[in-house]
């Protein structure tokens, strides 16, 4: 909805309340024509909008409006797995979570063994892009595993390697270190496969013993400590709510967040 009639509110207060600038920041935004609503630039102070249907970014990122909405980013540790509440009774997510009163869901997993980036949510759009492996969001993975890996073994992992559900190749792959006994190996794929990094690497003969998930999409793990939550900043959450916009919805029903697969 845009317009100057008595419906809605003004962007302008919008963009403010969202936390994008002041008003009067916003105000000269929308003037020099950098914001758009429903894809379409708006350039009169007097636009009226509606914050629960309209979609507004400025210089082309997304701007959240919905504030029922939560994104966290969690580095999670290793011997935690990746559910709101584990059957089998199993340190799991809750933990976490307490301080904030919203439902969330973690958005694709982590295996127990396995430490780093994930993001939680309650925005089940958002999710089901995120972790669907044909959205093509990539995820950095950092390997230690056994023995020396060498160069020969990196190009072959981007060539591709054949599992037992099929081929698999590397978006990249980067030898970081390489020792007489154990290696550290930079992996980036966007497949949403169980446990694919782990099997890739035995393929090619070196085991993990050690993996952390250090990017997710935009986001960075950065010096985030194991065991901590925080709140995704303005501009991550642009950043993702940006490729979500982006990206055409599935044909199919949206997965729930936990209910994809492990990496």
């Amino acid at each position: 909805m845009t317009g100057q009639d008595a419906v809605g509110i003004r962007l302008q207060k919008v963009l403010a309340n969202a936390g994008v600038a002041s008003r009067r920041v916003c105000e000269q935004y929308i003037v020099d024509g950098r914001v758009r609503v429903n894809g379409r630039v708006v350039t009169e102070l007097g636009t009226r909008i509606d914050p629960a249907s309209d979609l507004v970014d400025v210089d082309g990122t997304a701007i959240q409006l919905d504030a029922t909405k939560r994104y966290l980013m969690l580095n999670k540790p290793t011997g935690v797995v990746s559910s709101m509440k584990d059957e089998q009774g199993r340190p799991d997510l809750r933990r976490f979570t307490r301080e904030w009163p919203e439902r969330l869901y973690n958005v694709g997993r982590l295996d127990a063994e396995t430490s780093g980036l994930l993001v939680l949510t309650n925005d089940g759009d958002l999710a089901h892009v995120l972790a669907h492996p044909s959205f093509g969001v990539t995820k950095v993975y950092i390997a230690k595993v056994a023995g020396r890996v060498t160069p020969q073994t990196i190009a072959r992992l981007t060539r591709g390697v054949d599992l037992e559900d099929g081929p698999i190749a590397a978006d990249r792959a980067r030898l970081r270190d390489a020792g007489a006994s154990s290696s550290l190996v930079e992996l980036t794929l966007h497949s949403g496969r169980n446990r694919i990094v782990r099997r890739m690497m035995a393929e090619v003969g070196h085991p993990v013993t050690e993996l952390v998930r250090r990017q997710f999409g935009p986001l960075h793990l950065g010096t985030l400590p194991a065991g901590r939550a925080r709140e995704l900043t303005t501009v991550e959450r642009g950043a993702l709510l940006t490729i979500a916009r982006r990206t055409p919805a599935l044909e199919q029903d949206p997965k729930t967040p936990q209910d994809t697969p492990q990496d």
